[in-house]
C-alpha cells in the first residue's frame, strides 16, 4: 500500500501544501497529490495552486478558525518561497 510519506515523495508539493489543496477541493490527500502535482506542471498551474490556498485561508478566517488561518498563512509562505513563479503579478 502507498503511504501519505510515498506519495508526498513522488509530488512536486509538500504534505502541508497537498493537504490544503485536498480541503480545498474536498479531496483525499491521494487525489490531491495527483492534482497538485499536475497543476505544477502546466502554465500557470502554479498561481491556480496559490489561488486554491488563498481561498482555504479565507474560508479559514470566515470560520473563525484563526488558528487554521495562520497554518494555512504559513504553508502559503513555504509554497511562495519555493515557488516564487506562483506569486501574481510574478513574470513567466
Amino acid at each position: 500500500m502507498i503511504s501519505a510519506e510515498d506519495i508526498e515523495d513522488m509530488s512536486a508539493l509538500t504534505r502541508a501544501e497537498i493537504d490544503a489543496l485536498a480541503e480545498h477541493e474536498h479531496f483525499t490527500t491521494y487525489d490531491a497529490a495527483l492534482m497538485g502535482n499536475y497543476l505544477m506542471q502546466i502554465h500557470h498551474g502554479p498561481q491556480k495552486v496559490h489561488e486554491m490556498i488563498c481561498d482555504d485561508i479565507r474560508a479559514a478566517m470566515h470560520a473563525d478558525d484563526i488558528q487554521h488561518a495562520r497554518d494555512l498563512f504559513t504553508v502559503l509562505r513555504g509554497f511562495l518561497t519555493e515557488n516564487p513563479q506562483a506569486a501574481r503579478g510574478a513574470s513567466n
